[in-house]
This record gives structure tokens, C-alpha cells and sequence, in this order.
């Protein structure tokens, strides 16, 4: 899962939300210091990538991925679960696309002095490219794909994959209707187990 599904699983608080969206940028153990829910958040950031990448769903999503793109599966289907999940935003949320993407945003600038750095040029990448709302466009998944390509230390040919991406299209945003839910779920349960 990418940042958007991420900041939506993790429901209306606001620091579980920016605990989720912390995932990404803090590593290894967790340092202390955090808010409780904030370290809440990162943990259930942790748990939903676990349980998305052990999903048979997935599993059979990744296996249509052909080489040499295959080794970059799971950064793929992440990213372009976040376009599915922008496209058809109405589906899974009562929000509007462009008034949560807002939100999001809104939230980290508040938070920016506690976010780490590499955090924070993040943040500003999505006030500049208007995200996560602009995921529904898939050139834009496709660049974002390209741009993680780029920070990759080996050679990759993750700057070729949208067209593959768009090919496979039916068949991912079919696993993607059949997963999220079990993923909304899980995550149901997760924070019922936490909260017990």
C-alpha cells in the first residue's frame, strides 16, 4: 500500500493518520518520544504492508507481473493501488478526492516540525504535484513509479511501466475491489486487538 490507501485505512484521528504516514520514513526500531497513537500509526503502517504483501490476492496480482519487471512487483502494485484507489475515490470513502488530498497536506504542514527530513521533502513534493488526488491520473502514477526508479541504486526499468501497468489494468483493479475490503477489515481488527 502507498500513502493515500495508508492515511484512508487508518480511519478519521489524526495522529493514527500521521503515524501512517510516518511508516515510510521511520526504519527499524521505533524510536522513542512519539505520541502514543502517533506510534500507534507507524505500527499499524507496519502491519497493513505485512498483511498486503502475505495476501493471496496479491500474490496472484504479482505473479502477472512479467520479468523484468517482476523483482519490482510489490513497488508497482503499491503505487498503482493508490491510483485505483484515487480513481474511484467515491467507492471508498465520503470525502471528496481533491478535499482529503487537501487535508492530508494541511495535516503535515501542521505537524512539520516533528516530521523527519526526508519527510518534509516529501511533503513539499505533494503540495507541488497536487497528491494524492493527482494519482488519478495514471501518468502521474507512472512518473511517481519513474521517481522511485530513480532513487533505486541499481539500474531498473521502472521508467518503462506504465504502459504494462495500463495493460493489466482490468485484472488489478478487479484484485484491488476484491482485496481492499479484506484489507479494511484487517485493519478493523487490528486496532479492535490494540484497543483490547
Amino acid at each position: 500500500m502507498n500513502f493515500l490507501a495508508h492515511a484512508l485505512l487508518a480511519g478519521e484521528d489524526d495522529e493514527l493518520i500521521l503515524g501512517c504516514l510516518l511508516g515510510d520514513f521511520i526504519h527499524g526500531r521505533i524510536a522513542p518520544g512519539l505520541r502514543p497513537v502517533v506510534e500507534q500509526g507507524v505500527r499499524l503502517h507496519r502491519a497493513v504492508d505485512v498483511h498486503t504483501d502475505a495476501h493471496p490476492v496479491v500474490a496472484g496480482l504479482r505473479s502477472h507481473i512479467p520479468a523484468p519487471f517482476r523483482r519490482y512487483a510489490g513497488i508497482l502494485l503499491d503505487i498503482w493501488f493508490d491510483h485505483l484507489l484515487a480513481r474511484d475515490f467515491g467507492r471508498w470513502s465520503r470525502t471528496q478526492l481533491r478535499d482529503y488530498s487537501q487535508q492530508l497536506r494541511d495535516l503535515l504542514r501542521r505537524h512539520d516540525a516533528e516530521l523527519p527530513e526526508e519527510m518534509r521533502r516529501f511533503a513539499a513534493y505533494m503540495e507541488r504535484n497536487g497528491l494524492p488526488a493527482a494519482y488519478a491520473d495514471p501518468a502521474v502514477a507512472g512518473r511517481a513509479i519513474a521517481g522511485v526508479g530513480q532513487r533505486l541504486r541499481r539500474e531498473n526499468p521502472l521508467h518503462e511501466a506504465l504502459p504494462l501497468l495500463q495493460q493489466l489494468d482490468p485484472l488489478l483493479e478487479a484484485g484491488f475491489r476484491e482485496f481492499f475490503p479484506q484489507l479494511q477489515q484487517f485493519v478493523r481488527e487490528w486496532r479492535a486487538a490494540q484497543a483490547g
